[in-house]
């Protein structure tokens, strides 16, 4: 298959090599770039904090470049968050191997509410209230805004040119903002109806809903919300 990748640089890198090694060719175009937040410059308070948590790679990578801290215990959304948690660091740390929901079930059942703070490290922009889910648990959540993903305003030139003319078979999508805003950015350059020749396939069902508003040959989802489940859904490679 021929396969575009719509994550942010830093989270394609891996996601690109694992399809590679699976036999996929694999266009880049992220549609995100993550900057850390000007105004999020002051000191990280780890004050009686018993546990991180961390809802993306991003957020395990801010945090690292903030603060030396690596042992306390750091509990993450995903497999790919863990991972992303485990290399820049952190030595303690626990995969949900879901969503929020499931990362949130995660610290409930391991940790009490009365031996510390939980710290969470948020983008500008949140995906699921992990903080309310917690707090409605009785844990008490400090959440930093470290850093805030800005949207691409356009297609590069060669992404144009490979969506339009029939050069890729799949499109990837790890999250409903970007699905949103790749169906914008289609219909902007005016290739919204080459999309019927592709396959979207989506992380959850929230993605899907997200890419359906465009016709798509056919639109799959991955049987887990993880990385290794979305390459599984991928169509047969082409022989």
């Amino acid at each position: 298959m021929r396969v575009l990748v719509t994550r942010p640089e830093e989270d394609a890198r891996s996601f690109a090599a694992a399809l590679r090694a699976d036999g996929h060719e694999v266009l880049l175009e992220p549609l995100l770039t993550v900057e850390p937040l000007p105004e999020a410059e002051a000191p990280i308070d780890l004050t009686n904090v018993q546990a991180l948590v961390f809802t993306s790679a991003n957020g395990a990578r801010v945090l690292a470049e903030r603060t030396s801290e690596r042992g306390l215990p750091a509990y993450a959304v995903g497999d790919a968050t863990a991972r992303a948690a485990r290399d820049a660091g952190f030595c303690d740390v626990h995969s949900a191997a879901g969503d929020v929901q499931a990362l949130a079930k995660l610290v409930v059942r391991r940790l009490d509410p009365a031996a510390g703070v939980i710290f969470q490290v948020a983008a500008s922009v949140l995906a699921g209230d992990l903080q309310g889910l917690l707090e409605a648990a009785g844990f008490q959540v400090r959440r930093a805004v470290l850093y805030r993903t800005v949207p691409q305003q356009a297609f590069s030139p060669g992404a144009i040119r490979a969506l339009a003319s029939g050069a890729l078979d799949v499109v990837t999508f790890f999250s409903p903002r970007t699905a949103k805003q790749f169906v914008g950015l289609a219909k902007d350059a005016g290739i919204d109806g080459a999309l019927g020749r592709l396959t979207a396939v989506c992380l959850s069902r929230a993605v899907a809903a997200r890419v359906g508003v465009v016709v798509w040959a056919d639109i799959r989802v991955a049987a887990r919300p993880d990385q290794a489940a979305l390459i599984a859904a991928l169509p047969e490679v082409r022989t």
